[in-house]
């Protein structure tokens, strides 16, 4: 079982999972190019401070090019027994690819989807992980540090094959594009009422208890708002980050209907056209779930 691991990617969510995990007694060696958070000096370093046999690095860095890299270089460092942990938003295929690759070195490889953003250090993540189920059972001890308190099967999935962790993840992302996508049309036709819904912030906040829509995201939909009333200082401007492309093209080849999340991952590329109040209510939400980055308000 994991007692010491090596962590890559201190950013947002890396650096909250390395105090998570060292509050639940494991030790992390935690790896970034900004020394000022970084343990060691180096990858080399930082799997040089594991001990053997078998070795365990979680990586946590941007999907693409950024993940593609750490893996290659780690795949030159680790040897036979060891297993490499993809945490961040790769495409699943790319996770079969990388999985095989590092087969030939005797390395193992689990996908793991993370969800919780810049509130997983107190609340715990939701982790939706693929890969063979020895890998799996070895990692337990690091799963069970990060996901929510209480049931093991709620919060946590070991999904399927390598590469279903971020299937899982895609799809989950797919879901929120569409949920936040319904509480910001929601916000725009209250603002557009006013003359009849005087307390908009009210209303919504009202929901939070005792209603079908409650739910973490209206929470923090109604936070957003006491803090800004009118989502004045964020601009409509509304990123993808992936995974809804992803989700959509799934769909399509799977000749799968998903008429709702298609039209949010539209009405995010609306948003860069035009002023809208619901693209700043997503904003708003992303920014608080996940610490995303907004643009300011021209007004």
């Amino acid at each position: 079982m994991v007692s010491h691991m090596g962590l890559v990617g201190l950013g947002k969510m890396g650096h909250n999972m390395r105090e998570r995990l060292r509050r639940a007694g494991i030790e992390v060696t935690g790896y970034d190019p900004r020394p000022e958070v970084s343990d060691v000096e180096s990858l080399a370093d930082l799997v040089a401070a594991l001990p053997g046999p078998r070795r365990v690095v979680w990586v946590m860095v941007p999907a693409g090019e950024p993940t593609r890299g750490v893996v290659t270089e780690l795949g030159g460092l680790l040897g036979d027994g060891d297993v490499v942990v993809e945490g961040g938003n790769s495409h699943y295929p790319e996770d079969q690819a990388r999985a095989a690759e590092l087969a030939e070195r005797g390395i193992g490889y689990v996908d793991v989807g993370v969800s919780g953003g810049i509130w997983g250090l107190e609340n715990g993540y939701g982790l939706m992980c693929g890969g063979d189920a020895a890998h799996v059972e070895l990692l337990m001890p690091v799963f069970d540090a990060l996901r929510p308190e209480g049931p093991r099967d709620e919060g946590f999935v070991h999904a399927g094959n390598v590469g279903a962790g971020h299937f899982a993840k895609m799809v989950h992302n797919g879901i929120e594009y569409g949920l936040m996508q319904a509480y910001a049309e929601g916000y725009e036709l209250l603002s557009a009422k006013t003359d009849v819904v005087t307390d908009v912030h009210g209303t919504m906040r009202a929901w939070k208890r005792g209603t079908v829509v409650r739910s973490w995201l209206l929470d923090l939909m109604v936070k957003a708002l006491e803090e800004d009333p009118r989502l004045a200082a964020i601009d409509d401007w509304v990123a993808d980050s992936g995974e809804g492309r992803w989700t959509v093209d799934e769909a399509i080849d799977n000749a799968v209907p998903l008429p709702v999340i298609s039209a949010a991952l539209f009405a995010r590329f609306a948003s860069r056209q035009d002023d809208s109040p619901a693209m700043k209510a997503v904003a708003a939400l992303r920014q608080q779930f996940g610490g995303h980055a907004t643009k300011p308000s021209a007004e």
